[in-house]
């Protein structure tokens, strides 16, 4: 009897992955955003929340865990249970700090992709208090006075990134101000207490009012939407930069909850009120499933330690 006990106890054991699986989600889900409220990456994820919530029938919490370019909620999603309660939601960073050695974290060792959801495009932007109106005035500026013009920044994230990239192209030499998030980056550029910082097309209503101005966006060719305002590459810059912002989970998953997270975060990416939400945040609706999202992780990867390493900031392989 004792015997068959401990056959039935095993055969319960072995079967209650699968019953977590076929039941999940039944309760809450916490989606932790490593940036402060009120920025680029929670405005995107607090659009995207709500109807990852529709489809899986289960409130989606956001939860904003910031601090140290991102490293401070990351390290709390790699470290919660794998059950598919707890959910990331990183954008580019994750290579980035990793390479100029902020975290010890290996995106590809600690979460496992469900999808890509987003992809912004970069635009340098300057302060209105500054006499720049053209990129090259800012750049013939800074080679005259290098080290002088300040960038606002997430040291060691694609803030910082985009503009590295920028200067190198343009051969100039900028001063970096550590900001911990968009909220506070832009507020500080508004103030006129940096020159300079990356930026987006959620600051176009600011632009018009005369609070900051646009001096090129980082694409291949102008945005229909800001059409004055001039591509880096079109300038003769070969620069092209973005945030892309995606969906994923501690390693340990069950596969069955990765199918459920992955089916649902389809359907809200292609859900037209999420494009009219980004189309408002000056972003592109760019929709890769895990497979995809993987493959882009691992490309992304490859390309930002050939670019850390390139602007002096690798600190570890």
């Amino acid at each position: 009897m004792r015997k068959l006990v401990a056959v039935l106890a095993g055969a319960l054991l072995a079967l209650a992955p699968v019953a977590i699986a076929a039941s999940y989600p039944d309760r809450a889900i916490k989606l932790i955003v490593p940036w402060a409220a009120g920025g680029d990456t929670d405005s995107i994820y607090r659009s995207f929340a709500p109807l990852l919530q529709k489809y899986l029938g289960q409130p989606v919490v956001v939860a904003n865990v910031n601090g140290a370019s991102g490293t401070v909620g990351e390290r709390e999603a790699a470290n919660a249970a794998p059950d598919g309660y707890t959910v990331f939601a990183p954008h580019d960073f994750i290579h980035s700090v990793y390479y100029a050695g902020l975290t010890d974290i290996r995106y590809d060792k600690a979460f496992d992709p469900i999808c890509l959801v987003s992809s912004t495009p970069s635009i340098v932007t300057a302060s209105a208090a500054r006499p720049w109106k053209t990129f090259q005035d800012m750049v013939a500026d800074a080679k005259a006075h290098p080290g002088t013009i300040t960038v606002g920044a997430s040291l060691g994230s694609t803030s910082q990134y985009s503009m590295a990239l920028m200067a190198k192209a343009a051969g100039i030499k900028l001063k970096y101000v550590p900001y911990d998030g968009t909220a506070p980056r832009m507020s500080a550029l508004l103030g006129g207490h940096i020159d300079l910082a990356d930026s987006n097309l959620t600051q176009e209503s600011k632009v018009q009012a005369g609070k900051l101005k646009f001096l090129a966006i980082m694409t291949d060719k102008r945005d229909p939407q800001i059409p004055s305002v001039p591509a880096l590459k079109e300038l003769g810059y070969n620069v092209e930069y973005a945030v892309n912002r995606g969906i994923m989970v501690p390693k340990g998953t069950p596969k069955d909850v990765e199918s459920s997270l992955g089916a649902a975060c389809a359907k809200a990416a292609k859900d037209p009120a999420f494009a009219a939400a980004m189309k408002l945040q000056g972003t592109d609706v760019r929709y890769l499933d895990a497979a995809q999202y993987a493959e882009f992780l691992k490309q992304d990867d490859a390309l930002t330690k050939d670019l850390t390493k390139e602007l002096g900031l690798l600190k570890q392989d």
